[in-house]
């Protein structure tokens, strides 16, 4: 498996600036990304108090006024999940009772990922018990670095298994990945062993969500539904903080994967702060005006 850095840095570049999307259709495509967004919280200074004022921002994503001009109102926006960690898994749980956002827990010793095997195993099985319907684990860079393939398809897979009925998403870490090609070989790999969505990054990394890397992912589940007829979400995480940078990728998805991947249950992009710059992008939209970020807080 060969990849051409120039080659794809060269498609990258192009991407945004052969798509443009502007006015009306602009509002409606920020819209699409706040239901696509993992509304994440990974502090080390998390508390109850802040999963639940997250998960009231989850439910309610988009100030009301907004929605009424915009004539969507009716429409039910909420994002595509919560994503905490382990132990804050039946707090979000609670605060999202009667929705449909499912809980998302990052797994697998996040985001180093150096705990043993069966560490991992039972973190994942305590957080689907929990109520986590999505597990976001972690690879080990190891494994991809030294080239031992067959023991990243294992472990993977063993990860599959625990999981069970959750939604598993394959963080690759990217940026510890070493070359393009890593990422490429990797992304095959973790698809084969089970992974429901393949993802960037942590956002604890020196260097997360790129355009060169996420190309070079989404065409590695191209390629994968091509052979394989099984289609695998994608899920840029880390450094995503503009509306801006949320067109960007939903126009990856459509130009590369077609609008099947411009919806949750194949496209997430994982972030902290994004919603905040998408609802006053929203609000310039209606009123002409920008208000001051805090006017938009995250919770």
């Amino acid at each position: 498996m060969q990849v051409n850095r120039s080659a794809v840095e060269r498609r990258a570049a192009t991407l945004t600036a052969r798509r443009t999307v502007k006015k009306d259709w602009q509002a409606a495509w920020l819209l699409r990304a706040i239901t696509c967004i993992d509304l994440t919280t990974l502090a080390g200074d998390d508390t109850p108090g802040t999963v639940r004022r997250l998960c009231a921002k989850a439910k309610h994503p988009v100030r009301q006024d907004i929605l009424e001009t915009l004539g969507m109102a009716g429409y039910g926006i909420h994002t595509g999940a919560i994503c905490v960690y382990h132990n804050l898994v039946p707090v979000a749980v609670e605060a999202l009772a009667g929705t449909d956002i499912p809980v998302a827990a990052v797994s697998t010793g996040f985001p180093a990922a150096q705990n043993p095997l069966p560490l991992k195993l039972e973190e994942i099985r305590a957080s689907v018990a929990a109520g986590a319907r999505e597990i976001d684990i972690v690879i080990s860079r190891a494994h991809v670095l030294l080239g031992n393939w067959q023991a990243l398809y294992d472990e993977v897979h063993a990860f599959r298994q625990a999981c069970g009925d959750a939604h598993m998403k394959t963080i690759l870490a990217t940026g510890e990945l070493g070359t393009l090609r890593n990422v490429a070989r990797a992304s095959q790999v973790c698809m084969m062993a089970g992974a429901d969505f393949i993802k960037t990054s942590t956002g604890k990394e020196s260097v997360n969500a790129t355009l060169p890397v996420s190309l070079v992912m989404v065409r590695a589940i191209r390629r994968y539904a091509d052979e394989t007829g099984y289609q695998v979400g994608f899920k840029p995480a880390g450094g995503i903080r503009s509306a801006k940078q949320s067109l960007d990728w939903l126009i990856l998805m459509k130009e590369e994967l077609g609008d099947d991947w411009l919806h949750a249950d194949l496209f997430r992009l994982g972030a902290s702060s994004l919603l905040s710059d998408i609802e006053r992008q929203l609000e310039y939209f209606v009123t002409g005006r920008y208000s001051a970020a805090h006017h938009h807080p995250m919770a």
